[in-house]
């Protein structure tokens, strides 16, 4: 009689402690994924974005970053901002359509852009990097999907070039940058990022990770409690 109430005992504490594991789990921050930022810009204006590539591997480092402008929506005005230890070199095709800006027609644009680390550079594990990129005049509605490509340096690359829709978001999103105007809400992007680098202000989660993380813990905790209690009047039933 008393082994099978301490084995009952311990079948209700180890669910508890289960439910408590599997909580934090949901919890926890997810992977870091290539973002845009800011994610919103004014139409039609001109605007300072970075690209911010996390690095997600534990065993190599990332040594180029290659960045798609969209095809379907070019920019007559696209120029880089140095980083340290990196080579910039933006690719321009010619364009089907010429684009009528005030100093004329614009008949090549960059399509996209190739980051390279100069040796000794990279972004090593845990660390990310920040590529910035004046873009303009952007189009005065819509979003501007940038496919990207990650290569490290053991060869493996991440290719960041999926879309969603609604609250799906796929494996390796693309960064998407939604045309809103400044003080008017912007609509959702067809894609969330979902993580940026740690310690960054839109960091790792995205607001529906954010929270359903917070459920699982809240659950996990319930869980703990319920199971605390069961085990009390297991304990006093016998006494």
């Amino acid at each position: 009689m008393f082994e099978r109430t301490m084995m009952k005992r311990k079948k209700l504490l180890l669910s508890a402690f289960a439910g408590l594991i599997g909580a934090i789990a949901v919890a926890a921050p997810a992977a870091a994924h290539v973002t845009v930022n800011p994610s919103t810009a004014e139409p039609g204006s001109y605007a300072r974005v970075t690209f911010r590539v996390p690095n997600e591997t534990d065993t190599a480092s990332t040594t180029k970053v290659v960045v798609y402008l969209p095809a379907d929506r070019p920019i007559a005005s696209v120029s880089v901002q140095p980083v340290p230890g990196w080579q910039a070199v933006p690719h321009k095709t010619k364009l089907a359509k010429p684009l009528t800006t005030d100093d004329g027609n614009v008949t090549e644009a960059v399509d996209r852009i190739t980051w390279t680390a100069r040796s000794g550079a990279g972004i090593a594990p845990g660390q990310f990097q920040e590529f910035p990129v004046s873009l303009g005049p952007l189009p005065k509605s819509g979003t501007l999907t940038f496919k990207a490509l990650q290569t490290y340096s053991d060869g493996k690359v991440v290719r960041w070039i999926q879309t969603g829709s609604g609250d799906t978001e796929p494996e390796n999103p693309a960064p998407v940058l939604t045309l809103a105007a400044t003080g008017a809400p912007s609509a959702p992007a067809a894609t969330s990022t979902k993580a940026a680098a740690a310690g960054a202000s839109d960091g790792p989660g995205s607001g529906t990770a954010l929270t359903v993380g917070v459920i699982g813990l809240v659950a996990g905790l319930a869980g703990l409690a319920l199971g605390g209690v069961a085990f009390v009047r297991s304990r006093r039933a016998d006494d």
